[in-house]
């Protein structure tokens, strides 16, 4: 990259194939506008360690993370006490886990509040989209998991809080238009007029919250996890769960089998504490390849359940004849 014609470089790229033009952005020293967070989740320790060594600057652009990154400015962050990453709890918040079985991928993908990707609407739904939030939260701020917390907001109108020990909450509102957050990361530190409209408080009225339901949606817990082990386990998870989605999307795998392939994965691996780069390839491959394994033998599975059932039927017909 020749970043002396450079003056910020956007990186859109979806999923883990960021990864390399991000590492060569840093090593460029080009401040970063992100809008991926895949990048992070899988090499957070490599990137972070990086970034020390080089003047390059990543400036989110996604809306949760523009928020945080807006209510620490110029702010001590070891007085920080929580970071509440909010969420709106994606298009399936009040369908009952007993429907998810039938999910189609046109019902899954028509989200309420935002229009987006095919990708993160899928992840939106399972809530991984949070989880690899936290993750990610962790490597861009250096907040340790235990200072992370999701909560359910419906009317996406705060991105996301940072609670410090005080007691003083600052929180970022807009409207659902990422244009926002768009033009802050490539404006910052100014701020320039948005052809957007503000939030009407006086139609809005009240804002809700609720815990989310780890149990309907266990690829947050699944993130979790990957959060508390660290190493190559944020890695696995994030490739897994790229497979799946993938496959998901393409009509080869139902809804309710995601978190369980990607758990199976995670279950599978060897983590690797301090990984290095070539660690972090290594484990994104392996991932794959297991998650289709996992994927193959569950479709083989459903084949020799319906051939028993076939079965038990013709028999049951040759009975009654």
């Amino acid at each position: 990259i020749g970043a002396a014609n450079i003056d910020k470089l956007v990186l859109a790229i979806s999923g883990s194939a960021a990864l390399s033009p991000l590492l060569c952005a840093i090593d460029a020293g080009i401040d970063i506008a992100l809008a991926n967070k895949e990048a992070i989740v899988a090499a957070g320790p490599v990137i972070t360690r990086k970034l020390k060594t080089k003047k390059a600057r990543i400036i989110p652009i996604d809306s949760e993370q523009s928020a945080i990154w807006q209510c620490l400015n110029n702010e001590d962050r070891a007085k920080i006490k929580n970071i509440y990453l909010t969420a709106s709890g994606g298009p399936l918040r009040k369908t009952s886990r007993n429907d998810f079985q039938g999910l189609t991928v046109k019902r899954v993908l028509r989200h309420p509040r935002w229009r987006m990707g095919e990708k993160i609407t899928v992840d939106s739904a399972t809530l991984m989209n949070k989880g690899l939030e936290v993750l990610e939260t962790m490597f861009l701020f250096g907040i340790g998991r235990d200072k992370i917390k999701v909560i359910i907001h419906p009317e996406a109108i705060i991105h996301s809080m940072v609670e410090f020990i005080d007691g003083v909450v600052l929180a970022q509102l807009s409207i659902t238009d990422m244009r926002i957050p768009i033009q802050y990361a490539l404006s910052y530190p100014e701020r320039l007029a948005c052809g957007s409209t503000g939030v009407d408080f006086y139609k809005l009225r009240r804002f809700n919250f609720e815990r989310p339901d780890c149990k309907k949606f266990p690829c947050l817990q699944l993130a979790w996890r990957a959060a508390q082990e660290g190493g190559t386990l944020p890695c696995v998870l994030n490739a897994a769960n790229e497979v799946s989605v993938e496959e998901f999307l393409k009509g080869r795998l139902n809804f309710i089998s995601i978190p369980y392939v990607i758990e199976r994965v995670m279950d599978r691996h060897r983590n690797v504490r301090q990984p290095d780069l070539g660690d972090i390839e290594e484990a994104d491959t392996w991932a794959r390849f297991q998650a289709r394994w996992v994927i193959d033998k569950l479709k083989y599975q459903l084949v020799i359940v319906w051939l028993l059932y076939f079965g038990i039927w013709l028999f049951h017909l040759v009975i009654i004849i």
